[in-house]
């Protein structure tokens, strides 16, 4: 280990500066109203995240239209009370920690209109509270049980689009200090990428370059309608665990990746799989970090590894082979939700953390805590 743990020094996502390379992911909390609007479960949750010591909370999947929520219980950026919602949260929660939040904007396309996953029922029909008819780009369902998306039409995805940049106006309007656009397990833009589950004849089907259009496009629009270097990220599936040959792989991804450097993206956010439901996912300790080596070795912008990477010594092993420049926590820090602060332990690390907390820095232990 090197004197200053490379999980604890400072990293720059294009304008925004974090203090370390631990990233909260973005964690589906299946929690909003049936409007998409935040409740108190969303309150304590934040909170907790800003406390944690990561540098940076990237907020659950936020749907652009009401038809792209994951679930009924999805929240929304789709109008402008789910805005001012959530711009009053996020005032409150900069009151007592520093930590920026980014938010993953996304639309679910066939993978829509579920119920909550621990209630385990799948998808709602359409003609059922709280279901809806489905979209994609082709009328291909995901499972064999579920009804099929209507395939969008060249006007519909240009709605979606426009929703895409409105959101993300929304978002900066709400406070957030980051954009993270969900092109990854199995959604919308996903959808388009890969040829399982896209048979389009169109401009946004066929060829590799038809099939990442959608997602070139929603960035681009992003991009127009946000202020001149406010940061936007992108998280992929790096591949759909399928036939390779056939299915998105990870040289389809470092494609995508060194397009999206070239539009401006100041990162990937590198997953993967949750495409088709015969996926074949190979899962252990770091089962994705491959992915994100490859892609990290054919761009110029920052890469995040995230998947089963639990302990302190993982992250910092990964960081140090340079296989990625930043780590994403997801279910380790809902387990541990100081777990920045145990690294730093672990790591002889420095960490800053709120004044209240102070005294509980472990004996034995000096300068391992100071205050904002």
């Amino acid at each position: 280990m090197s004197a200053q743990p490379k999980l604890f020094e400072s990293i720059q996502f294009g304008s925004l500066a974090l203090s370390n390379k631990i990233i909260i992911a973005p964690m589906c909390q299946y929690s909003a109203t049936d409007q998409g609007e935040i409740t108190y479960w969303h309150e304590q949750q934040w909170a907790n995240y800003a406390l944690s010591g990561a540098s940076l909370c990237i907020v659950e999947a936020t749907a652009v239209q009401a038809e792209g929520r994951i679930s009924y219980a999805d929240l929304g950026l789709w109008n402008d009370t789910q805005r001012d919602q959530i711009k009053a949260l996020l005032n409150k929660v900069k009151t007592i920690a520093p930590t920026p939040f980014g938010v993953q904007l996304a639309h679910a396309g066939r993978k829509a209109s579920t119920d909550k996953p621990w209630l385990g029922k799948g998808q709602i029909a359409a003609d059922h509270a709280h279901g809806w008819q489905t979209v994609s780009a082709s009328d291909i369902a995901f499972n064999i049980e579920d009804v099929a998306p209507h395939a969008l039409t060249l006007d519909e995805i240009q709605v979606i689009i426009d929703d895409f940049a409105q959101a993300a106006i929304r978002a900066v309007e709400a406070g957030f200090s980051l954009i993270e656009i969900h092109a990854a397990h199995g959604y919308l833009l996903h959808q388009f990428m890969s040829p399982l589950s896209n048979y389009r004849t169109d401009q946004y089907g066929g060829s590799f370059e038809n099939r990442i259009r959608l997602t070139l496009e929603v960035f681009q629009a992003i991009r127009n309608a946000v202020p001149a270097n406010y940061p936007i990220g992108v998280r992929l599936s790096a591949t759909d665990w399928m036939d390779a040959e056939n299915g998105w792989n990870i040289e389809s991804s470092i494609g995508l990746s060194k397009a999206l450097a070239q539009l401006g993206a100041v990162y990937i956010h590198v997953s993967s799989g949750g495409l088709h439901a015969q996926q074949n996912i190979k899962i252990g300790a770091n089962y994705q970090v491959p992915f994100a080596n490859a892609i990290k070795q054919q761009v110029n912008i920052p890469v995040i590894a995230v998947g089963l990477i639990t302990e302190a010594e993982q992250a910092e092993q990964i960081l140090q082979q340079g296989e990625a420049d930043a780590i994403a926590l997801a279910r380790a820090i809902l387990y541990a939700p100081r777990w920045p602060w145990h690294a730093a332990a672990k790591l002889g690390a420095h960490i800053s953390i709120a004044p209240q907390y102070l005294r509980c820095q472990p004996h034995g232990i000096k300068d391992l805590f100071s205050a904002y």
